[in-house]
């Protein structure tokens, strides 16, 4: 018997995705899988029902129905990113029952230990491995990508100025100075985005091999000097460090930011608060009618005076806290992310059946609990629970 993928519409508020797009859908038909959907799930982002129909979907007006039918789930946000709403769904599941999603285990584990008791098997698509054979479910930088590129055009209409250099009859106009924190996936987009707008950048990242990446885009790489191998961990990702880095770090970019037009902060650590990379003090010497954006504001910010969700003004200085910004972009954001899941889920497919396969990395590293269990080892930590296995 077919495995049957379901798609409820997203509940969390100002959420625009969709986790599975049209197109999406036929990397898991060959696999031989069926589909049903909440009706209006994809409308947001751009994708009426209608589209999915043709494709073969079942489009149903009950949620409910959606979680009766399907044996897998697919969302953008399960439980654990979606906290207050996700929570009514949580008496819809069935025991074997799978969903897959960004969750946030490392900050919501208490979410993923009520998943284990209703005995869902789950996903966590942020914790996919930055392995090759991965890149092609690596959500997270998919939506950091969208991150990277909206941030600069909420920098650029917010700006008192212009981004590119012009030589008109009226003068030469000079171009924006962007400085960009972090040289990530979203930071790399930011720096690529700009640079297409016409503004000189600069970026600066705790890892020195990303100094190539940057000049590439025609950025200029401030360099600190810092141990190799100290700034991320085995996977590939950020991991924090010591304030006494930071705060010599924050010393020798002060000059930096005072000399920018529009600051771009983008340094996060999975499932930990974010470093404080830009102070008031720093803010204040910049001049006024500057910008800067702060990708980081969901996990308390890199700048001192962000506040998540909003705009505010410091010494002259816009400074832009903004929430989820993939949804902001949600039909090419959902393009991305569905084809990521889609992708992931045909993974664990094997001959019409989901396979939990504990040898295989990419699973090991995405399974957060299973068979009424939290099996993570991470988020077990985080729940205080014993060592798995013993």
């Amino acid at each position: 018997m077919a495995i049957t993928v379901g798609v409820p519409r997203e509940t969390f508020a100002g959420e625009q995705r969709v986790a599975l797009t049209p197109r999406a859908l036929d990397v898991l038909t060959k696999s031989g899988v069926g589909f049903v959907m909440e009706s209006s799930a994809g409308a947001a982002a751009g994708f009426p029902d209608s589209e999915y129909r043709q494709k073969g979907v079942r489009v149903v007006e009950s949620r409910a129905e959606v979680f009766s039918a399907a044996d897998i789930i697919l969302q953008v946000r399960t439980l654990g990113a979606n906290p207050a709403a996700g929570r009514t769904d949580l008496a819809l599941f069935r025991r074997g029952q799978a969903l897959a999603g960004f969750g946030e285990p490392l900050s919501a584990p208490a979410e993923f230990a009520d998943l284990a008791g209703r005995g869902v098997t789950s996903f966590a698509m942020e914790m996919i491995p930055r392995i090759t054979r991965a890149q092609s479910m690596d959500a997270l930088s998919s939506m950091a990508t969208i991150a990277g590129y909206k941030a600069v055009l909420l920098a650029a209409d917010a700006l008192p100025r212009m981004f590119p250099m012009l030589m008109t009859a009226a003068g030469t106009i000079a171009p924006a100075r962007v400085f960009v924190l972090g040289a990530g996936v979203a930071g790399l987009q930011a720096i690529a985005t700009a640079r297409r707008l016409g503004a000189v950048v600069s970026a600066y990242d705790v890892r020195p091999a990303v100094r190539e990446q940057v000049e590439s885009l025609g950025a200029r790489f401030v360099a600190i000097e810092l141990e190799s191998g100290q700034a991320e961990d085995k996977g590939g990702y950020a991991k924090a460090l010591g304030e006494e880095f930071y705060r010599r770090q924050r010393e020798l970019l002060t000059e930096i930011v005072r000399q920018s037009d529009v600051v771009i902060t983008t340094a996060a650590v999975p499932g930990a608060k974010a470093p404080v990379l830009i102070t008031r003090e720093m803010l204040e010497g910049m001049a006024p009618g500057s910008v800067l954006v702060d990708l980081a504001a969901e996990r308390g910010g890199n700048c001192e005076a962000t506040r998540a969700g909003e705009t505010v003004t410091v010494s002259g200085v816009t400074v832009i806290g903004p929430l989820n910004l993939p949804s902001a972009v949600p039909y090419h954001a959902s393009q991305m992310y569905a084809r990521n899941l889609a992708t992931f889920v045909r993974h664990l497919i094997r001959e019409g059946s989901l396979v939990i396969d504990p040898d295989d990395e990419i699973t090991r590293e995405t399974l957060v609990t299973h068979n009424g269990e939290v099996v993570h080892q991470r988020v077990r930590d985080l729940l205080g629970l014993a060592t798995a296995g013993r």
